[in-house]
């Protein structure tokens, strides 16, 4: 079993950045992918970025790709989502999730197993 916390979330102005966190613990093993799943105000939850552990490939949704970068501290085992240009259509609970080994990322919510609980961010125009 993985347990993750996020840290990060708030609300901040349209054009700001925001960076979350999330720390991994529980299992000696580390996860193999992991990455951000956001869940807007009535709308499914929707991949926002991934990332292969241990060779550090990333994977990014249409909609915020080139705006937020995902990136991981292997000693620390946490993984981060840097936000810039934020837009209001950011909105969402956003969820840390982590995929065990030999998971290939497809892009979308069902890749991971584990979850936490979530932080919200939220973007005011």
């Amino acid at each position: 079993q993985v347990q993750l916390v996020e840290s990060g979330g708030r609300l901040v102005q349209a054009g700001e950045s925001l960076r979350l966190s999330c720390a991994a613990s529980g299992r000696t093993v580390s996860p193999y992918v992991m990455g951000w799943v956001r869940q807007a105000p009535g709308k499914e939850r929707e991949f926002v970025a991934g990332i292969y552990w241990i060779s550090g490939n990333t994977r990014y949704s249409d909609s915020v790709r080139g705006r937020f970068t995902i990136t991981k501290d292997n000693a620390k085992k946490t993984l981060y989502l840097q936000m810039d240009s934020m837009k209001s259509d950011d909105t969402a609970i956003y969820y840390c999730a982590a995929a065990p080994f030999g998971t290939v990322m497809q892009g979308t919510p069902l890749d991971y197993r584990y979850w936490g609980q979530g932080t919200q961010v939220t973007v005011s125009s």
